[in-house]
């Protein structure tokens, strides 16, 4: 029997009936309010874990503890050190690898055979930051000035980090935060989404394990509107890094401004995803609808606007339909399920309120269309893939992010149509292009205004590789060497030798 068996067969090791604490300063602690809130199962509504609900009064006692280690021992640690410091920690991440992938999907609901598949994902980006420690450096620059002065530059710490990250995927954004902030030196307090605190939590009990000295990194988890907004406009923060809707974001941007604070935000979009007749429909009805249908949309760079040559619009939209239908929806713990439910019931009534009104709106359901209300998943927060046609731009569902498994199908006419179509929305995180034409290939990769364009493929990811959004999808780069520079100050140092 494999560790995944016995971890189902069993109550979850972190799940003990404990009050999930905070880390701060190295420690566990309760709330100063004593606060608790409930961690539920989206697939079963069954109760997980209390957790203690932080506040301002916790930010300042984590900001105070992340300072003190960024002023004092954490400063001295040799970039070597810190390599060795993640590698261990990735080291350990690996070894329990599953029991971190379960815990991701009771508390949020993707499939485990989705958080199991980020194996390679999150250790590679540990790694990669591992690696990149002992990289950075300053260089030397031949200025023009007379006489003899020498100059150069060094890259310093940004400070303490604030970062908080959102509920579609845990595991994976933790380690997108930590792992840069621990890279280059600096010390990070962790603000979890309120709807997935576990897998943060128990990912600071691998961070210890680790020998990370206490104060590096600090985990407090509690609401946006005050554990959240107290770390964004705190004064003893260098820079936050966000990634959430954009709404959020417009808020982090505005509390920053109490002392001009560093800020990286990853923001929400309504990417568009392009099919020309000439590409390869087989491989692209299912490349499309998994560019929605993956994780039950909760995806920011999801392909939620699906742009099809109109001489095969019918057949492939019948296509990704048919592709929607064959998904398995079901419980998140069976290895089979393709499709697990909302995170919440909030998110439910979200994602269903678009669906009415993409129907109100003229929009026709060629799958899914409603929640699911009869059978073993009725008590969960399931909503089958759907694919919407008959739609048109000026559509809400074709204008705002739904954050579910929605998809809408518009045809289109030519190349120079689409690429101002797909233009034309305030967001710009993803885009698609499935074609077997170089040149169409080319020209929508420079004229989409998007932060990443994927080819014949979609939510390619690799850690040497940067994301990241135009316009409304916010500002900063996560993943390659951009990201690390995003915790970095260049100085400029001038020395007259004569």
């Amino acid at each position: 029997m494999d560790t995944l068996e016995k971890l189902l067969e069993a109550p979850h090791p972190f799940l003990d009936g404990s009050v999930k604490r905070m880390l701060i300063g190295g420690q566990w602690v309760p709330a100063v309010s004593g606060k608790t809130f409930e961690s539920r199962d989206p697939a079963t509504g069954k109760l997980l874990a209390k957790v203690a609900e932080g506040d301002a009064e916790d930010i300042e006692r984590a900001v105070a503890a992340a300072r003190r280690a960024f002023d004092g021992p954490w400063r001295k640690v040799k970039p070597f050190e810190r390599q060795q410091m993640l590698l261990k920690l990735a080291d350990l991440v690996e070894r329990h690898f599953e029991e971190l992938s379960l815990l991701d999907t009771l508390d949020m609901g993707a499939p485990i055979s989705r958080t199991l598949a980020n194996r390679r994902r999150v250790l590679g980006m540990l790694r990669y930051y591992a690696g990149m420690a002992t990289a950075l450096h300053g260089e030397t620059v031949e200025n023009s000035l007379p006489g003899e002065i020498f100059s150069y530059t060094l890259k310093e710490p940004v400070g303490v980090v604030g970062a908080i990250i959102p509920w579609n995927g845990p595991l994976g954004a933790s380690v997108w935060k930590i792992g840069p902030a621990l890279a280059t030196g600096c010390t990070v307090i962790l603000k979890p989404a309120e709807e997935a605190p576990l897998t943060p939590l128990r990912l600071g009990e691998l961070i210890l394990e680790a020998g990370i000295p206490e104060g590096v990194v600090n985990i407090v988890p509690g609401y946006g509107e005050t554990a959240g907004a107290a770390l964004a406009a705190h004064p003893g923060v260098d820079k936050v890094a966000f990634t959430g809707s954009h709404l959020t974001g417009q808020k982090i941007v505005q509390a920053s401004a109490g002392n001009l604070k560093r800020v990286s935000l990853e923001l929400g979009g309504k990417s568009p995803d392009i099919v020309f007749a000439d590409a390869d429909l087989e491989t692209a009805a299912p490349g499309a609808g998994m560019a929605v249908f993956a994780n039950s949309g909760q995806i920011c760079s999801a392909g939620t606007r699906l742009f099809v040559e109109r001489r095969v619009y019918d057949e492939f939209t019948d296509r990704v339909a048919a592709f929607g239908k064959s998904l398995q929806v079901g419980s998140s713990v069976d290895p089979k399920t393709q499709i697990g439910p909302l995170v919440s019931e909030q998110q439910l009534d979200r994602v269903t309120g678009y669906l009415r009104i993409g129907q109100e709106e003229g929009a026709r359901a060629l799958s899914g269309g409603s929640r699911v209300t009869e059978g073993p998943l009725a008590q969960g927060y399931f909503v089958p893939p759907t694919v919407f046609a008959n739609v048109r731009d000026d559509m809400r569902i074709a204008q705002e992010e739904i954050f579910g498994p929605v998809l809408s199908a518009i045809p289109f006419q030519d190349i120079e149509e689409v690429i101002a179509r797909a233009n034309a929305t305030p967001f710009g995180l993803g885009s698609g292009v499935w074609t077997r034409d170089v040149n169409k290939a080319h020209r929508l990769a420079k004229g989409i205004r998007a932060g990443s364009v994927w080819v014949n493929c979609y939510q390619a990811m690799d850690p040497a590789m940067p994301f990241g959004g135009y316009r409304m999808s916010g500002y900063g780069r996560e993943s390659g060497l951009q990201h690390l520079e995003e915790y970095l100050n260049v100085k400029a140092v001038w020395i007259k030798t004569a």
